[in-house]
């Protein structure tokens, strides 16, 4: 039923999702360059490997030895905004189309992460990752790594068809009022190094 919901979500979404899509991607090419595509290996249900993509928020822009500056000065304007209001996710939409993503559930995290997960944090790899999820709606960059793995096993736990509908419903309401994009102390989430839990 969830599989089913996700399709028949997308599908109708499309229709209003496909300009806007359109537009995004000329404006991130004007603004911060090609590719305008960014993607990355992330890790999903039963610990599947694929990729993951997304409208880039940040340029490529490196220090004298190659390695690229920290994320806080590679992060534009424009990329800030998009990330408001969660625009540079719309790409993630063919993961959900492909079966790798849902709409709703725990957020995927990069594959070299795994190692550190403890035996009670993998288990939010039981489902398919999501677009959005319970971490998002309850504070999502501004909350700890350790209470992000919590609620997303609290999810695994407790996934309902009316739950992901809340979900849903929530985050409209946190992209319109734009709360909990960044975390205190960084433009994104700062490296997970793992946790003693």
């Amino acid at each position: 039923m969830k599989r089913v919901f996700d399709l028949i979500a997308i599908f109708f979404g499309l229709l209003f999702i496909l300009p806007v899509i359109v537009v995004v991607a000329i404006l991130v090419q004007f603004k911060i360059g090609t590719p305008i595509i960014f993607s990355q290996q992330r890790l999903g249900l039963n610990n599947h490997v694929f990729s993951m993509i997304k409208f880039r928020t940040m340029t490529n822009e490196c220090d004298s030895n190659g390695t690229l500056l920290p994320d806080n000065v590679r992060l534009t304007k424009f990329g800030k905004f998009l990330r408001s209001i969660s625009l540079d996710e719309l790409p993630s939409l063919w993961s959900v189309l492909k079966g790798d993503m849902s709409l709703v559930g725990p957020r995927p995290f990069i594959s070299e992460y795994l190692p550190l997960y403890s035996e009670i944090q993998s288990r939010r790899h039981e489902v398919r990752p999501g677009i959005t999820g319970w971490a998002q709606v309850n504070g999502r960059n501004k909350i700890s790594w350790e209470e992000k793995f919590d609620m997303d096993v609290w999810y695994v736990e407790n996934q309902s068809f009316w739950l992901d509908i809340k979900i849903l419903l929530l985050t409209i309401k946190k992209i319109i009022v734009r709360d909990g994009i960044t975390s205190q102390d960084n433009s994104t989430m700062p490296v997970f190094k793992g946790s003693n839990k």
